[in-house]
């Protein structure tokens, strides 16, 4: 709700937006975007007291239990001066345990919560201060591609109690790339430098030639909550390489202010205004000679400190504290990963920064030094996931995702043999939006018909997670796939071919499609005589 100009006699009223809400849950901070169906750009929420900044809430929870009917959450911590203290009652750091397995959770945070209740409240609380002319048409989620599935079925307790018809998630590094402009397909580097983690993933995406792209995954549909037994396949990055550290912005406050003032006991005032230093400092156009000034205010006005740097002394103070060293060892790591899965730098579309760390230029700069000939792309770093999961998110209802894929049997001119062509793959969305278009030739003297022969592949591609070096990675499976001719088309249906066909001649161009209720429809025309054919529906697609 907007205050009204003065002397405008009443409250201007925001009209009601129906839209898509992006919840990106962050180990320091969860970012909050709304997309209205009408509107071009996605919005940052305030959801004040919680919020820092517009969209932006630090995912801190102060509460005595689980179900704590009045908790402290987000900036309403640091409000009180509880966001530094070590005690059972301060939840932090806890997204990167959710779904976790027993021997990689974290206990940096001593909270008496679990971190998959201390990530519900924060959920929970975030929804009740969605401002009223919002209404969230569909909710998507973004999740570590690390620990994907478990985290999956978190969300799908989760979200029972929420009133919002439909939940899907999708992983970072998907969103990440998204929210960065790369195609469906590419091979990527994403560096997430975040409040308390530093963590470099060597990623391929969903899509490419003849692949479906990526798409956000339905964990709730028409009010109907998908279990795993629902048709769909798991719908993340495939990981190449992985590599992480717990250092992240926070660290970097706490050598600040040591720097700065080496006798005085560390407060949250000190560290907060650590953290706007280098925020200041990290800003296009400064020179690296300028100065910035913070003032440091103890609670009660007791103590003012003032805290002055200028970029050089921050990225000397950075280099000598072993942040180069340290991001050097993890891209190392990363890389060796990657290229012991065919992944080299020159096979990258992009390096993508993304986190409140990724501001800094000092990373920037020695980021794009150590992936060259890869692009560097900065997105927004605090919102580039948040934005690219609004992207993978359909602005009009997706029905499913196909369980099964068709196939069509085509003759192999060069290899005088039959090969199955896949027309629809497992786990792209219907109804479709743009036709496939297949040409296809002759293969005997004088043929006097084409059969449309369709199969579909018995086995899908698997994922399983293993673990190399203590780090979780997803491996997908290879599995030889065998084709089954396709349960409608036991028939075949047979197209004639006037005048008749000559081996190698292009003869039909045909269309393939999916409508709402499912079903695989023909359509095309003859090449040679311009003749189009009728449109066709073959069968149903599972």
């Amino acid at each position: 709700m907007d205050m009204p100009p003065e002397g405008a006699g009443k409250l201007q009223i925001s009209p009601q937006q129906f839209g898509t809400l992006a919840i990106d849950l962050g180990s320091t901070t969860t970012v909050v975007a709304f997309q209205s169906e009408h509107a071009e750009k996605p919005q940052l929420l305030d959801l004040p007291p919680i919020s820092r900044r517009c969209g932006e809430v630090p995912s801190l929870i102060w509460a005595y239990q689980a179900k704590d009917s009045n908790p402290l959450v987000g900036q309403q911590v640091h409000d009180a001066d509880l966001a530094g203290q070590d005690h059972q009652n301060l939840s932090k750091d806890f997204k990167r345990s959710i779904g976790a397995p027993a021997p990689h959770r974290t206990s940096r945070d001593g909270s008496g919560l679990t971190p998959e209740q201390a990530g519900e409240l924060l959920l929970q609380q975030i929804w009740q201060r969605l401002p009223p002319h919002i209404e969230v048409q569909r909710l998507v989620l973004t999740a570590p591609v690390e620990s994907y599935r478990a985290y999956k079925l978190w969300l799908n307790q989760v979200c029972t109690t929420l009133p919002v018809d439909e939940i899907a998630l999708v992983d970072e590094p998907t969103a990440a790339a998204m929210g960065a402009g790369l195609p469906p397909g590419s091979k990527l580097l994403v560096m997430d430098l975040g409040g308390c983690t530093i963590d470099l993933s060597l990623v391929a995406l969903e899509g490419g030639e003849g692949r479906s792209g990526p798409i956000a995954q339905l964990v709730r549909f028409a009010g109907k909550d998908l279990q795993d037994s629902s048709k769909q396949t798991l719908r993340c990055a495939r990981v190449l390489g992985k590599a992480g550290l717990k250092l992240g912005g926070r660290d970097l406050d706490h050598w600040i202010v040591n720097h700065l003032y080496p006798d005085v006991p560390l407060s949250e005032a000190l560290l907060n205004s650590a953290e706007r230093l280098k925020c200041r400092l990290s800003e296009d156009g400064l020179k690296d000679d300028q100065s910035q000034l913070e003032i440091a205010v103890e609670p009660g006005g007791n103590q003012i400190l003032p805290l002055r740097l200028c970029r050089r002394e921050l990225e000397q103070l950075l280099i000598s504290r072993g942040l180069l060293n340290s991001l050097a060892r993890l891209l190392e790591r990363t890389l060796a990963k990657g290229k012991a899965n065919g992944c080299d730098l020159k096979d990258l579309k992009g390096v993508v920064a993304v986190g409140g760390g990724a501001q800094i230029p000092l990373v920037r700069r020695w980021l794009q030094q150590q992936t060259q000939p890869a692009q560097l792309l900065t997105p927004p770093p605090i919102e580039a996931v948040a934005v690219g999961a609004l992207q993978l998110t359909p602005g009009v209802k997706v029905r499913d995702l196909l369980h099964h894929g068709v196939s069509l049997r085509c003759w192999d001119q060069r290899s005088k043999r039959h090969h199955w062509h896949p027309l629809f793959v497992a786990g792209q969305p219907w109804p479709t939006t743009n036709p496939l278009e297949l040409v296809l030739a002759a293969s005997q003297v004088d043929q006097l018909q084409l059969e449309v022969v369709l199969g579909e592949p018995d086995s899908q591609e698997s994922h399983e997670v293993i673990y190399i070096d203590g780090i979780p990675t997803l491996q997908a499976s290879s599995a030889e796939r065998r084709i089954d001719h396709w349960p409608d088309n036991c028939n075949p249906t047979s197209l004639a071919l006037n005048p008749p066909g000559q081996p190698g001649q292009d003869c039909l161009k045909l269309q393939f499609s999916i409508d709402d209720n499912a079903q695989l429809q023909m359509e095309g025309i003859d090449l040679r005589s311009g003749e189009r054919l009728n449109k066709q529906k073959l069968g149903s697609v599972r």
